[in-house]
């Protein structure tokens, strides 16, 4: 006869490992991260609840998606912890990170037809590249050096 589990036992940080198929050392990363949670026991061992591979699981379908981990740590704050996420918990999280995707993909069109019609040129014009300083957009900004950031890469690569 087999023995039924204990869905209340916590478990240890190699069982949520080989279930979840996460190595230990990034489920450590979550934790510093918060992430997932974990408490200690008597020899100051982890010890994860069972709900924590649904919420490991949540969060390498957001990794592969894209999402990154600051954003993912955001939408998990707002997720009780004492509960694994649910199919509604999921909709709410998905419909938010559709739109992000959405938006990643226009911009990634964008710099794709931005790229096909750049193809072979070898300008390599700082101003008027349509890909690295598009209508001069860092000359706006004065003389001397300017870092291309996420500020400045939405002006050059937002789609026309």
């Amino acid at each position: 006869m087999k023995k039924p589990i204990n869905v209340h036992k916590e478990l240890t940080v190699g069982q949520v490992a080989a279930r979840s198929g996460v190595a230990v050392t990034a489920l450590h990363f979550y934790e510093t991260k918060g992430l997932i949670k974990s408490t200690r026991n008597q020899g100051n061992q982890r010890r994860y609840p069972r709900e924590v591979l649904r919420r490991v699981a949540l969060i390498k379908v957001a990794q592969r998606l894209g999402i990154p981990l600051a954003e993912i740590g955001e939408a998990l704050q707002n997720l009780p912890d004492n509960r694994a996420p649910t199919a509604a918990d999921w909709k709410t999280l998905s419909e938010q990170w559709s739109r992000n995707l959405d938006e990643r993909i226009n911009q990634l069109i964008a710099l794709r037809d931005r790229l096909n019609g750049c193809i072979g040129c070898g300008c390599l014009s700082m101003e008027n590249c349509p890909l690295r300083n598009q209508g001069d957009v860092l000359g706006k900004r004065g003389p001397g050096a300017h870092l291309l950031g996420e500020p400045v890469a939405r002006e050059i690569y937002a789609p026309d």
